[in-house]
């Protein structure tokens, strides 16, 4: 019997869990194309498919250091919501900014900075849909609001990146009033002559799309982003009528006019660049 007892030890080989844990984020699934990237090339090219151009969505800080090639001031950091409303629904409001707070390392759904662009120096906002959606309460208009009065101040571009459900919920009338808010900010800038880009990814929806996301002296989008106030669903039921297929996409909104241009991430920098020196000049 002793012929078949292993007197030495054998050779350590690794478990499946240790298998799985090394490889594990080294792939992703293009949702696209289906095609499987490995990471570290997709992260190369801007989260953005080489082989069919799908935009994966960026959290605000890759945003932001897309916009400013890693070098900007933020602003307003430390600002966040007082729950106006004492709101709760399957978790007490405060609670949900809470565990936001903690698991996106913003304190609310908006980022606000400075920094170049081209020759430029330009004030940027972007959202961050990871926080409740990228909903728009007290917090997001007060940046942007604030943002807007840099840029009236310093006579400087502004760029509003937009990535949003829509308006939060939670703060009720409160979130409503930014739209208000933010727009008549805009006009200021607008009869100063400062010129506003807004950028629209993917999605951009509900009282942002109906506020200051539509609002730029050009308004670009990135490829195949969603855009449109309400749910397909609830526009079908309310005009009851069937509508075209990718209504609500980049692509179509261009054809019929209700955006400027279509802009790769990848061309985002020197397209704005370009922009700024059109409108400065």
């Amino acid at each position: 019997m002793s012929w078949f007892k292993r007197d030495k030890p054998g050779v350590d080989t690794p478990s499946d869990a240790d298998r799985t844990v090394r490889t594990e984020g080294l792939w992703v699934k293009c949702e696209g194309c289906k095609q499987i990237i490995f990471r570290q090339d997709l992260e190369e090219n801007h989260n953005v498919c080489s082989k069919c151009n799908y935009h994966f969505r960026i959290d605000a800080r890759e945003r932001m250091n897309l916009l400013f090639d890693k070098v900007w001031t933020e602003f307003d950091a430390d600002l966040v919501s007082t729950d106006p409303m004492t709101f709760s629904d399957s978790k007490p409001y405060k609670a949900r900014l809470k565990a936001m707070q903690e698991s996106t390392g913003s304190k609310d759904a908006v980022l606000s900075g400075q920094g170049r662009i081209g020759t430029h120096t330009v004030n940027a906002c972007a959202m961050e849909l990871k926080f409740i959606g990228g909903s728009m309460g007290a917090v997001v208009g007060e940046k942007i609001t604030r943002a807007v009065e840099r840029s009236l101040a310093g006579r400087q571009p502004l760029v509003v990146v937009s990535a949003t459900g829509g308006a939060r919920m939670q703060e009720g009338a409160v979130s409503l009033m930014q739209m208000a808010k933010i727009s008549s900010a805009l006009m200021r800038l607008d009869e100063a002559s400062i010129p506003y880009i807004s950028i629209l990814t993917d999605p951009t929806t509900g009282g942002v799309t109906a506020s200051f996301a539509m609002l730029g002296d050009l308004n670009i989008a990135e490829p195949g982003a969603l855009i449109g106030f309400a749910g397909p669903r609830v526009i079908e039921q309310t005009i009851r009528q069937k509508l075209p297929e990718g209504f609500q996409r980049s692509e179509f909104l261009v054809a019929h006019g209700f955006l400027d241009a279509i802009v790769s991430r990848q061309d985002l920098r020197p397209y704005l660049a370009r922009s700024f020196d059109f409108f400065v000049n």
